[in-house]
């Protein structure tokens, strides 16, 4: 399980959303091994009077935290990390310097999905990766 919170400037966020959505998408595919149905996304797009950042930064600035099973080794996440940065630059022409990521790990059991918590579930993907 991964949810995706994307932050950015509505005027730059908006008109890549979708696009953004499907290199994450493939990302976490890629590297997470997620089955293509998890995609589970929202985007915050800010206005200039809702969105501080440093001024070594762009209008293209980008917050991407990830919230995800615990359980992944550090190198996966890294990959992760590093494969998102690679292919939002190269598509949408995003400097490396705009595009932050966190990623948040929990217990399953602090997740409640489809009516039970998240450590009772039968999961069609591996976790330990």
């Amino acid at each position: 399980m991964a949810q995706i919170k994307v932050y950015g400037l509505a005027e730059k966020l908006n008109p890549v959303k979708i696009e953004l959505s499907n290199i994450i998408h493939a990302s976490v595919i890629q590297v997470l091994q997620l089955t293509p149905e998890k995609r589970f996304h929202r985007f915050f797009p800010l206005d200039n009077s809702d969105f501080y950042y440093p001024s070594d930064r762009s209008d293209n600035y980008l917050i991407i935290e990830i919230s995800m099973f615990e359980g992944r080794t550090v190198e996966t996440k890294k990959q992760l990390i590093r494969l998102l940065i690679e292919n939002i630059n190269e598509k949408l022409n995003i400097a490396v310097y705009d595009i932050e990521i966190t990623i948040f790990e929990t217990p399953k059991y602090n997740w409640g999905i489809r009516g039970l918590p998240g450590n009772e579930l039968i999961l069609n993907y591996k976790v330990e990766l």
